[in-house]
């Protein structure tokens, strides 16, 4: 029997284990086919690679823009809690920076069609960005400060001009330009 709490209110149970790794699946399933078939894709092919229904995608985001702004949402969480257990596994912090950045190229490419397909509501656009730099810039602070306190790379890097700079080398879709190159150089550069 479900109580309720002082207030009267009687608190809203979670989801059952199986409905959130159904959901998680069907986020990462979603982010894959907008990273190849744009955020555009037909609804059946995400389903198709999620292994679920598409009545099973339209339960859990009943319009286009739900789906587009819980892959936003999905892929943030997922880079910003990657940051600190990194930094615990890594050989070393810079170790850490660089495969924390890798994961934050494999975001942004997501990122770049969600941002397209969410332009047309520039209020909901903004607070999701903001959502973006809140969680994700304390992360990458997090890495260059225990890089630098390692002697690894020069102290004062900035979080979010390290951010904006891979953001800026990861624009385009030229299947001949790689950026992850051009992040690694960027990266190099920040070493003592």
């Amino acid at each position: 029997m479900t109580t309720a709490d002082q207030s009267g209110e009687v608190p809203a149970r979670g989801k059952r284990a199986d409905a959130r790794r159904n959901e998680q699946r069907l986020l990462a399933a979603a982010a894959e086919v907008f990273v190849t078939s744009g955020v555009d894709a037909p609804i059946r092919e995400i389903a198709a690679t999620a292994g679920v229904g598409m009545g099973t995608i339209y339960r859990h985001f009943p319009t286009r823009a739900d789906l587009v702004v819980a892959v936003f949402r999905h892929q943030v969480e997922a880079c910003a809690e990657a940051g600190p257990r990194l930094l615990a596994e890594a050989d070393s912090p810079f170790a850490a920076l660089r495969e924390w950045a890798d994961r934050f190229v494999d975001f942004l490419v997501t990122k770049h069609g969600l941002a397209d397909a969410l332009q047309s509501d520039s209020g909901g656009f903004e607070k999701l960005h903001a959502y973006f730099l809140d969680r994700l810039v304390p992360v990458c602070a997090q890495l260059l400060d225990a890089a630098a306190d390692a002697g690894e790379i020069r102290s004062g890097a900035q979080a979010y001009e390290l951010m904006r700079g891979i953001g800026n080398l990861c624009i385009g879709s030229d299947p001949r330009y790689d950026p992850r190159r051009l992040v690694d150089l960027l990266l190099r550069g920040l070493r003592s």
